[in-house]
């Protein structure tokens, strides 16, 4: 629970459970099951390459061709072996000429001259063995082979591409070639290759994370993913493997697109409303977000409890009439305003619900990070303490995952309309409401000194207890957006 002030009342608001909820037993198989099944892997960049090296063998022995020009087909193919096999069978001289393999036969990667002959780009004449060509008849020099392959890798991704210096050749250069080049370019060609591997698929991602991380995720359940789907990096953060925005479910990437499209235009409105502080609603003293959670107690004298989101009054959400999602349209013909004016309202009471998710998701992982390292200050020893801690380390999982699927459920309510908007109210409420009191309760342990609820162990089934329910309430809305709330 967020509050202005640190006094202890009973209006802390998550205390007051129902004496029998407050002492339901949980079954063996009340246990907080994943929200989502991992159908994805995160991997290592010696993991990626590993695969990638795989794949190119398996390739080359299928199509009868070397390692190097299995590794030009495959990414023909977006590095898929499926796609490769289809094309290569289905029309093998389409996909050598698309490739620039000779039209029959096993094709060379590097050639070396057998005779004395002249360098077409310095005039120098070389003995035989001296020169090299990309197995076609254009042979150069290994001072000119050096420049042109340096100045390929500087283009970037083009060097992957590259085909014979002669302007009237199509021969590929090969992975096999830059063995000529320095060393800092036949590293830089290997990076790209590898970069390549991962970008060019259909079922992998490098993760995004702003602070920088060289992981990739695959997607396990086939050659492509098709539908959103959010993946957690090892790093800790969490994206959409298909559109590479941050985790968004239960909301499609179209609604995504179009809400950050919509955040960008009406961005200097939105950032002036958040800056500015809130108000008590009742004393009107300027109150700030210190927690995590939307409950707020403004301090003494006053001590009014409300809404940080609606500032309405605290106890219509305890009497479960949680009604401060909802977008109130305002008909009166005194208080009309023009129709702009109507619908910036409306868009920034969405925005700014949206917004507030994510900075109670931010705090409550910063209170998530306090209860790991207690966690390991405990040691190996403390098994009640470790099982304690455990209980909340389960609480605040569901409070960020539950955070993060509420804040994007607003951005598709300024979109809904009608029955879905109906829909989407009724599940937002009953998932907030529950979420909300999770939250408060989990933050009375971590702000209390001391707790004593029959020893810890009533409060701590009861935590158990909401983490699970709230689980469900948000997995009930997941499986309601799978039909698009239809």
């Amino acid at each position: 629970m967020a509050s202005s002030s640190n006094d202890d009342d009973d209006g802390q608001g998550y205390s007051d459970f129902d004496e029998e909820d407050a002492l339901i037993e949980l079954d063996s198989d009340d246990e907080i099951s994943p929200a989502v099944k991992q159908n994805y892997q995160v991997l290592t960049e010696d993991a990626v390459r590993k695969i990638q090296e795989d794949r190119i063998a398996t390739v080359a022995d299928l199509i009868q061709v070397p390692p190097s020009f299995a590794a030009l087909v495959l990414r023909h193919c977006n590095w898929s072996s499926m796609v490769v096999q289809d094309k290569w069978f289905s029309n093998e001289r389409r996909v050598r000429e698309a490739v620039g393999l000779p039209s029959s036969g096993v094709p060379v990667a590097v050639k070396h001259n057998d005779v004395p002959i002249t360098c077409a780009l310095c005039f120098d004449e070389y003995s035989p063995g001296q020169m090299r060509s990309a197995g076609c008849a254009h042979f150069y020099c290994g001072a000119c082979w050096r420049g042109y392959l340096h100045a390929a890798v500087e283009d970037g991704t083009r060097c992957l591409s590259l085909r014979c210096p002669d302007p009237s050749c199509s021969a590929p250069v090969v992975r096999d070639l830059y063995d000529v080049a320095d060393e800092e370019d036949r590293g830089r060609y290997d990076r790209f290759a590898l970069r390549s591997f991962v970008e060019e698929s259909k079922r992998m991602r490098w993760c995004p994370s702003p602070r920088g991380c060289d992981l990739a995720v695959e997607y396990l359940d086939g050659e492509r993913c098709r539908e959103t789907l959010d993946v957690v990096c090892t790093c800790g953060h969490g994206f959409c493997i298909l559109c590479a925005e941050e985790a968004h479910r239960p909301v499609t990437c179209g609604t995504v697109r179009e809400w950050m499209a919509k955040n960008s235009s009406e961005s200097e409105t939105t950032n002036w409303v958040l800056v500015n502080a809130k108000h008590c609603p009742k004393c009107r003293r300027p109150i700030e977000k210190s927690s995590g959670c939307n409950h707020m107690t403004c301090s003494s004298p006053c001590h009014h409890q409300f809404c940080w989101l609606c500032l309405g009054d605290w106890r219509t959400h305890e009497a479960g009439i949680y009604k401060c999602h909802r977008y109130v349209d305002v008909n009166d013909a005194d208080h009309r305003r023009e129709q702009a004016q109507a619908s910036l309202d409306r868009y920034l009471h969405y925005y700014e619900r949206w917004a507030a998710h994510e900075l109670s998701r931010q705090r409550a992982r910063d209170d998530m990070f306090e209860l790991e390292s207690a966690l390991e200050a405990c040691g190996e020893n403390a098994d009640e303490a470790h099982a304690q801690i455990g209980f909340l380390m389960d609480a605040y999982k569901q409070i960020l995952e539950g955070r993060r699927m509420l804040r994007w459920t607003y951005a598709y309510g300024f979109y809904a309309e009608g029955a879905k908007l109906t829909l989407l109210e009724c599940l937002q409420g009953e998932a907030e409401a529950s979420l909300e009191r999770l939250h408060g309760f989990a933050e009375l342990e971590r702000n209390s000194a001391e707790m004593d609820f029959d020893g810890g162990v009533s409060y701590f089934k009861t935590l158990a207890k909401l983490t699970k329910q709230t689980a469900n309430y948000f997995e009930s809305m997941a499986e309601a957006f799978q039909t698009d709330l239809a």
